[in-house]
């Protein structure tokens, strides 16, 4: 059943308006990567801060408890996020709720900056609280951005769309090691101090004291890109197809949609209120479960693994520079300067591994198609964690140093070539209009579970050093990616169609939404397909 206004969306030319979409919600995902990994690069020095031992012959160190509350209390509040604002996306809106996430964005990261105690347990504390806000907020973004973009999208660029959108979390990335580390360099200009390990000098005074104003400074510049960013959000028009599909309003979808494309759209009225009753189920109807249920557990499943190895991978590799002698061991420099090192390491594998995944995939995700590049993703990761953990300690060997920067450098390319783009565009396009967002939500938030299974759990074994708890921990990363390959085949092919094409909601025939490049190539995904057909013949009838 073809409704004007949403062919008018599927068939628009990419234009201007596509663009500034992708730069308004990219810059919340640049946002939400920043402020989730620049705490990498100053942990350390929090724990020379905060956590003294003048006996030790090594730094201060977040107590291993701390360091995980720290890095990873943020990512709880996302996953609590996801949840509640994706549910208030499809009951409220797409643009109601995108304020909000924002100005919980920007004023936590402010306070971050500023937490306060007269104890370092004071002062961890107010930061992990003030950091559960911060994830609660960025959590928002993850299903409004998606679901947003994928509904202004035309559907031969869509893909490419929601990826570019995704992209800007390498951005992110980048930036929260760039950003460390001028920050360091110039404090680190004015308070120079001798390592640690200094025979004429105590151990305190490698640790400056204006350290404590930086690390508050990398936190707080966190709330910049949002800032800037909040007048245009609000500027946009909600989307058509949640005016017109969801609150039932199609003379206003055509309007918004009309003023947007530069073109004049019939509302039709009477076909909008035909589709809307032939498509009245809920999330948790049999009809939903029958039509998508192996297409959440697809998602749910793949993000959840994906993320246990990509967070491990990026809360950890402070662990893991000095066996790839990125940095010096932690005695043999003082507080600023160990920050500025890490922040050098993470702004170099973030720029030449990271950051060039994402945009490969933007690049290719409409030729090769999203299902392909999950699955080439997943694969590369656990070859590459394999190869890693067989030859742990031949590669932190000095002379392998190189090699082993390649190779740890693969396999965030391939995470971002692959998985942690596919990811995030998949569920932004397989569910029907009414509960995009809260599908979006549930499996971003399986992914922030992966996430917490990194950095309360794999990031345990990491924090020594010990050679063959690393060793290990890449076993374990290896194997998550191949069951992530293997829950792939849940999944279809969603390229070169409609949203409404790919959920069923055009009233056609609702099995030929499941006929896809996966189900032809795969014949695990034969099978699930063969059952939904019939299922939704049975329906029908």
């Amino acid at each position: 059943m073809a409704i004007a206004v949403l062919d008018a969306l599927d068939n628009a030319r990419t234009q201007w308006y596509h663009v500034t979409a992708i730069v308004i919600a990219g810059m919340g995902f640049f946002t939400d990567a920043y402020d989730l990994f620049c705490i990498s690069a100053v942990s350390k020095l929090l724990g020379r801060l905060y956590y003294f031992d003048p006996t030790s012959p090594k730094p201060g160190k977040l107590p291993k408890d701390v360091n995980n509350l720290v890095t990873g209390v943020a990512l709880v509040g996302t996953l609590s996020g996801q949840l509640v604002f994706g549910w208030l996306g499809d009951k409220l809106g797409r643009k109601k709720v995108y304020g909000i996430t924002l100005i919980m964005m920007v004023i936590c990261a402010i306070c971050s900056g500023l937490s306060f105690g007269a104890s370092a347990k004071g002062v961890m504390g107010t930061l992990c609280f003030f950091r559960f806000w911060l994830g609660f907020g960025i959590g928002g973004d993850y299903p409004l951005s998606a679901t947003i973009m994928s509904e202004y999208a035309n559907k031969t660029t869509r893909g490419a769309f929601i990826a570019a959108v995704f992209a800007m979390q390498g951005v992110g990335i980048i930036f929260a090691g760039l950003v460390s580390m001028i920050l360091s360099k110039i404090f680190l200009h004015f308070n120079d101090a001798h390592p640690y390990k200094y025979d004429d000098f105590s151990p305190v005074f490698s640790t400056q004291p204006a350290g404590d104003y930086m690390w508050r400074i990398v936190l707080m510049l966190g709330a910049l890109p949002a800032i800037l960013t909040y007048y245009w959000r609000m500027k946009m028009p909600e989307t058509g197809r949640y005016t017109a599909l969801i609150e039932g309003n199609a003379k206003q979808a055509a309007v918004d949609m009309g003023r947007v494309l530069e073109i004049e759209i019939q509302d039709e009225q009477d076909k909008l209120s035909q589709f809307k009753a032939t498509n009245n189920y809920t999330l948790l109807s049999q009809e939903f479960w029958t039509r998508h249920g192996l297409h959440l557990l697809g998602t749910t499943t793949t993000w959840f693994l994906l993320d246990i190895a990509f967070y491990s991978q990026n809360l950890t590799q402070k662990d893991i520079f000095p066996a790839m002698k990125l940095i010096k061991e932690a005695p043999d420099m003082n507080a600023l300067r160990e920050v500025f090192e890490t922040s050098r390491a993470m702004f170099i594998i973030a720029l030449f591994g990271t950051f060039p995944g994402y945009w490969f995939t933007v690049i290719f995700i409409e030729k090769i198609g999203r299902f392909k590049i999950q699955l080439m993703g997943f694969l590369m990761m656990s070859i590459f964690m394999l190869i890693i953990g067989v030859k742990y300690a031949y590669l932190k060997e000095k002379e392998h140093a190189k090699l082993f920067g390649l190779l740890y450098g693969l396999t965030f390319f391939f995470a971002n070539f692959g998985p942690n783009s596919t990811t995030f565009v998949l569920p932004a396009e397989l569910f029907p209009t009414r509960v995009r967002s809260t599908c979006h939500a549930i499996s971003a938030a399986s992914g922030k579970a992966g996430a917490i299974v990194a950095a309360f759990g794999v990031q345990n074994y990491t924090l020594d050093g010990d050679t063959n708890k690393i060793r290990k921990t890449m076993f374990f990363l290896a194997a998550t990616n191949i069951l992530g390959f293997l829950f792939t085949f849940c999944l279809t092919e969603t390229k070169g169609r409609s949203l409404e094409e790919i959920s069923g909601e055009d009233g056609g025939d609702k099995g030929k939404g499941y006929q896809t490049e996966a189900a032809d190539s795969a014949d695990v995904t034969a099978g699930a397909v063969s059952m939904t057909r019939q299922a939704s013949r049975r329906s029908d009838a």
